[in-house]
């Protein structure tokens, strides 16, 4: 392990289920030293569950303040605009060979549709420069633009994600394929690896997050992607057995 620091770019859930919150909690029972840059903010308000993007000035000044801290990994989650997607992907490109997860969220903003084709079009230019990206179906939809409603179309969405330069890529089916099953596909650009969990009646709020947190934090400690991607299979699926009201909470196993 090169050292014990790891980064999230990633934004707050006010109710703590997922986003920084789920981030933190991933890396401390990993035992390692969680830093954040926040790329925004979130509320309950009059009109629902509103996302409030960080300022690009502010932004831009808290990666600048990390500039000179030696990271062993980095986590991506929702960037809300493009300009936040591009400073983030500015900063990534100046450490390479360190492990970076794209947790590409999309499905916030599946309504907006100029909003999504900017984004996923920055989202993209992501791949080549991370080590796994874990879109769900919805999403892994929208980057591919193609529809899933098989295991077979999942394995097709995964290779068009590696063709487009993601070195590996975790599909995340859920249940929306089978109600009894979640199915996520693993794709390394070489083998398939197809994972089935019993689905649990549980609240999953922050479970993708803390897929892809948990998963830095395996690649951090010298796991490989398929390695990685198991253990921390297992480690959501406990979080979802412990949720509560607001959403997964995160126990070490």
């Amino acid at each position: 392990m090169r050292n014990n620091r790891i980064l999230a770019l990633s934004g707050n859930d006010i109710f703590s289920g997922g986003g920084l919150s789920a981030d933190l909690f991933s890396y401390t029972l990993n035992g390692l030293h969680g830093f954040v840059a926040v790329t925004c903010l979130t509320a309950l308000t009059e009109k629902g569950f509103e996302v409030f993007p960080t300022d690009d000035i502010i932004f831009q000044h808290e990666l600048d303040s990390l500039r000179d801290v030696e990271f062993a990994g980095i986590k991506i989650g929702l960037l809300p605009t493009v300009s936040v997607a591009e400073k983030a992907l500015d900063f990534i490109k100046q450490r390479p060979g360190v492990p970076v997860v794209l947790d590409p969220v999309l499905v916030c903003k599946e309504t907006h549709d100029v909003e999504v084709s900017a984004l996923r079009d920055e989202l993209i230019k992501f791949f080549p420069y991370v080590t796994i990206i874990t879109p769900n179906l919805p999403e892994a939809e929208i980057l591919t633009q193609s529809k899933i409603q098989s295991l077979d179309d999942m394995k097709e969405a995964a290779r068009k994600l590696h063709e487009l330069g993601a070195a590996t890529v975790v599909v995340k089916g859920g249940n929306r394929l089978n109600k009894e099953k979640a199915i996520d596909v693993f794709y390394d650009g070489q083998d398939f690896t197809v994972f089935e969990e019993d689905v649990l009646e549980k609240n999953n709020t922050g479970a993708g997050c803390t897929f892809a947190s948990s998963i830095s934090s395996q690649l951090v400690k010298g796991k490989s992607p398929l390695e990685a991607v198991k253990a921390s299979k297992d480690f959501v699926f406990q979080a979802i057995q412990h949720s509560d009201q607001y959403g997964v909470v995160q126990y070490d196993i």
